[in-house]
Formats: structure tokens, sequence, C-alpha cells
């Protein structure tokens, strides 16, 4: 049996790895996926505490937010499609939607 501090600890590797990214990227679609990587690090964490306290309901959560990141991720794609047909980049420093 895997002691939870192994989880946690890979748990907030992850999370730290999908901050960085998040802060240092230019591309949409990057801090994207680090969002994406942030939001799973949440989810071992929920798993890892769920199967120590031999409840269910964290693994239930669980299923239920990776429906919901499933959904944002394509709505999200889109997003960025619709901006590169228009704008010809996704390069976030580079956009300014409120512009005339």
């Amino acid at each position: 049996m895997v002691p939870i501090s192994y989880y946690l600890l890979l748990a907030g590797m992850l999370f730290i790895i999908g901050t960085l990214g998040a802060l240092t990227r230019r591309s949409g679609i990057t801090i994207f996926l680090s969002i994406e990587l942030m939001l799973n690090s949440v989810n071992l964490t929920l798993i890892a505490y769920s199967r120590l306290l031999g409840d269910r309901m964290g693994q239930l959560i669980v299923l239920f937010v990776m429906a919901v990141a499933a959904a944002e991720a394509a709505v999200g794609l889109a997003l960025f499609i619709a901006i590169y047909r228009h704008r010809h980049t996704i390069d976030l420093n580079r956009l300014n939607l409120m512009r005339w």
C-alpha cells in the first residue's frame, strides 16, 4: 500500500508545475493546459483523501469535476479556434478584445 504522503507530494508538484506554466507562458492553449494540470492535481488530492478515509464520496466528486472539465475544455478550445480565426494569433500579450 502506497502512503498518502506520496500522492500528496505528487499532487503538490503537479500543482506547482501548473501554476508556473500558467504564470510564465504567453500562449493561450499552454495556459489552458496548465490550468487543467492544476485541476487534475486537486482531483488527485481528493482521490487520495477519499482512499485514506474509505469513503467513496471524494471519488464521486472527482467524476463530476472531470465531466465539467471536459465540457470546459471543449468550450475553451472552441473559443481559441474562434479567436485564432479572427485575430490570427492566440498570444495573450498581443490580444486586446476590448479594443475597436
